[in-house]
This record gives structure tokens, sequence and C-alpha cells, in this order.
């Protein structure tokens, strides 16, 4: 994921989960905002110490990156997503959080596809 398409400040994340729709999961919740005014799609991951250690949380910010790497071209110009990880996110495989991450974003924007 490149610089350009992260969010990293707090009172950008905040904006999002305000005024966004999201989707809970048991081991993460996805909100999500439509912003036409950038020209870019943007995501912020935010994991916290009770899922782990740091190699760990780590571990699971780079498989959420390689997922949304994977998928750019689901994403349009101008929308925002938040993803807020849960502990529960260590019992699932790397094809099980793919295919919830897919499942979720296809719900959110409204798709029927899924």
């Amino acid at each position: 994921m490149r610089k350009i398409n992260t969010i990293k400040k707090n009172d950008e994340f905040l904006k999002v989960i305000k005024n966004g729709k999201y989707i809970k999961e048991n081991c993460f919740t996805i909100y999500y905002i439509d912003n036409k005014d950038d020209n870019y799609y943007r995501f912020g991951i935010s994991i916290g110490k009770k899922v782990g250690k740091a190699f760990l949380r780590n571990k699971i910010k780079r498989r959420l990156r390689e997922i949304i790497n994977k998928y750019k071209s689901l994403y349009k110009n101008g929308e925002e997503y938040i993803i807020i990880i849960k502990k529960e996110i260590n019992e699932l495989s790397f094809l099980e959080i793919e295919g919830l991450f897919l499942n979720d974003i296809n719900k959110l924007k409204g798709n029927k596809n899924v």
C-alpha cells in the first residue's frame, strides 16, 4: 500500500468512524465513507495491544495490506476505509480473513456479487 493511500491522523480516523457506514465481524470492523473530494482511495488499520505482541500485530497488518493491494480494482477514488482489528482474528487463517474482508467490502458498497 502506497503512503498516499494510508490514513494516519486521528481526526481523519474519527471522521470516517462518525460519518461512515460500518459492518462488524467477530474479528474486525470496517468503516466506510465515500469522500468525493479525494483523487485516491485510503485505508487505515487500527490494532490494539490486546490482540497480541508486536510481531503478531505487525504480521496481521502485513496480511491485511496484502489483501488490500491484491484487490485494488474494487476501490474507487475518494473511498476511505478504517479497519479495526479484534483479538479473534488470531483464530483465522489468511484465506478466511481474505474471504471475510471481500464479503464485507462488497456488502458495504452495496454490490450484489457477494
